[in-house]
């Protein structure tokens, strides 16, 4: 196979980068079988026909235009390695044109819900809080530093969101056997229950868990659904770990729940990222925070690139992609979440 002959790829992964989502050994395959053009996002429209007239697929997630996708006859799929379905792009024309969009998000399920059972962990038995006593020669030893303490094995869980993450979550946590509730709109009940889960309403996984996981994707219908009410409904002391966009949450009024002792929470995300230096939540007791890195681990970076040579692949061979989540198209123009900016 000749360079003229190679299918055409564009790459614009930014914030990602080739070397981020591909080992050098999957790299060079990419290199191999295929053109590869790197490109800005904010520049496809100005590649030139030469280009656009041959591309293939897309390894990124710029924005598009209608105008340019016209320019692209050959376009086959469009793979997000940003992990956010980003509403930049005419997915209506997409759709149309029987042009795919994958995502390959999936990659951080499994480590965002090892830090969430982490997270849970600590909340429960006060680990930080001890260790940082200990440092200062202020630990309290055997029962008198359990007060608080409680165990996660048997106890009562509710997931908000059952995608891939909230999937990954249940999976985790099974050993300790809870009992976990999910609530999921987007989900029928007997989806649930085959996961082993019991479809509950909101309100109910809110006040009847000892810890609530929230994993739900931001969408034009959830914005800041979780408020000073649902959080008012929860049981006293119980635990709030956030692990999917802070958008979902009303921040303040979460914080303002940690403050006045009724909850403890733990956040992997925030309504700001980076979080200003004043930001209240860097002093808040009861709340345990990480600065967006749950599933920012390098093995996961490269099984992307790894998911996106196996449906290239596929396609090449007139195949659907099958490694990548597709994109629904009833589903992906409620997508609200912010694109990120860091890896």
């Amino acid at each position: 196979m000749t360079d003229t002959t190679k299918p055409l790829a564009i790459s614009a992964p930014e914030p990602r980068t080739l070397d981020l989502i591909f080992t050098p050994e999957a790299l060079d395959r990419l290199r191999t079988r295929y053109r590869v053009v790197e490109a800005d996002p904010e520049d496809i429209a100005g590649l030139g026909d030469a280009v656009l007239s041959e591309a293939r697929y897309i390894i990124g997630q710029p924005p598009l235009s209608a105008e340019t996708l016209a320019r692209m006859p050959k376009l086959r799929c469009i793979l997000n390695v940003e992990s956010n379905l980003i509403n930049n792009m005419p997915y209506d024309i997409l759709f149309a044109r029987g042009i795919h969009v994958v995502t390959t998000g999936q990659v951080f399920a499994e480590p965002v819900a090892e830090l969430g059972l982490a997270m849970a962990l600590n909340l429960a038995r006060g680990i930080i809080d001890a260790d940082l006593d200990f440092r200062e020669g202020r630990e309290r030893w055997g029962g008198e530093g359990n007060a608080s303490a409680r165990l996660l094995s048997g106890s009562e869980v509710g997931i908000v969101g059952f995608g891939d993450l909230g999937k990954a979550l249940n999976r985790v946590l099974s050993g300790f056997r809870p009992r976990v509730r999910v609530f999921d709109p987007w989900l029928p009940a007997s989806i649930l229950k085959e996961a082993g889960v019991e479809p509950a309403p909101l309100d109910t996984v809110l006040s009847q868990s000892d810890f609530v996981f929230i994993v739900a994707a931001v969408t034009s219908e959830n914005r800041g659904f979780l408020g000073a009410e649902a959080f008012a409904r929860m049981r006293k002391g119980a635990a709030f770990i956030l692990l999917s966009r802070a958008d979902v949450v009303d921040f303040d009024a979460l914080m303002a729940a940690v403050e006045g002792d009724h909850i403890v929470a733990a956040s992997d995300v925030y309504p700001q990222e980076p979080l200003p230096a004043d930001h209240p939540v860097r002093r808040l007791k009861g709340f345990i925070r990480s600065a967006h890195r749950a599933g920012a681990l390098d093995s996961a970076f490269k099984k992307m690139g790894e998911m996106v040579l196996e449906d290239m692949d596929l396609m090449d061979r007139d195949l659907p992609p099958m490694r990548c989540k597709r994109a629904e198209r009833e589903t992906v123009s409620r997508m609200r979440s912010k694109p990120v900016s860091v890896n």
